[in-house]
């Protein structure tokens, strides 16, 4: 039987699911299992972060009627707690899900301003969510500006955020600015252990931009070894590099 604290980690692990993307069936099914465990075998029923956690697994399965009762459930927790950030968050990451934008921009922006406020290291990986979840939503908008700060922002609290990093370079990125783009792409590669083929993706096709052709080859020969048939690599990036070279 795991420890309350490993479970929790294993929670924490969970929770960092990126609302945008799909979750595995088995870890929402253990997440459920350590819930259950801990409200019940050491009698945590009462613990806020553990009501918020088994919302977000509701939520996180992407059915429409488990998001809807999670976000009820987050109504009932915010209610009692109006500024308990776990609650917001998550009820940001719901509305994410059902494509509300505006109103997870809004709550997202609250759970800012409660860090501004008074800054709470209890709620430290809460308020490094918001910050990246408020950036990509900027980022969806052109408002690179206020998402380059709140990358900023979660960069300064946790120098190994490598999400914060690789949102950085995506801005970049999207202001033709590849030199700049590929460093901060770099620095979310080495955070992520050279492991995410996505981040490996945009680092070589940046450095294939930035016309550094030989160390966009090399990346895209790591990321091929990671994922054998990662989609465009080899086309967008790989082939192109090696044209250019031979040119």
């Amino acid at each position: 039987m795991p420890r309350p604290q490993d479970a929790l980690v294993e929670l924490n692990f969970a929770r960092s699911l990126d609302p945008a993307t799909e979750p595995l069936t088995e870890n929402l099914r253990e997440v459920d299992n350590l819930i259950k465990e801990l409200q019940t075998v050491h009698k945590q029923s009462w613990n806020p972060r553990l009501k918020v956690y088994a919302c977000q697994s509701l939520m996180f399965t992407k059915q429409k009627a488990n998001v809807e009762k999670g976000l009820n459930q987050l109504m009932d927790i915010y209610n009692e707690k109006k500024d308990y950030v776990p609650a917001l968050l998550a009820m940001s990451q719901g509305l994410i899900i059902q494509k509300q934008h505006t109103k997870a921009r809004n709550q997202l922006k609250r759970v800012a301003d409660l860090a501004k406020k008074g800054y709470n290291p209890e709620f430290m990986d809460d308020f490094e969510r918001a910050w990246l979840l408020l950036a990509e939503i900027y980022i969806q908008s052109s408002k690179y500006d206020l998402a380059s700060s709140l990358c900023h922002l979660a960069k300064d609290h946790n120098r190994s955020c490598g999400k914060a990093w690789e949102q950085l370079g995506l801005i970049y990125e999207k202001e033709q600015a590849y030199k700049d783009a590929a460093t901060h792409y770099e620095k979310a590669w080495e955070f992520c252990n050279e492991a995410s083929p996505s981040v490996g993706y945009r680092l070589a096709f940046n450095y294939l931009k930035a016309k550094r052709y030989v160390v966009a080859i090399n990346i895209c020969q790591q990321v091929l070894k990671i994922s054998e048939n990662y989609p465009k690599i080899k086309k967008d990036v790989l082939d192109k590099a090696r044209g250019l070279l031979r040119s």
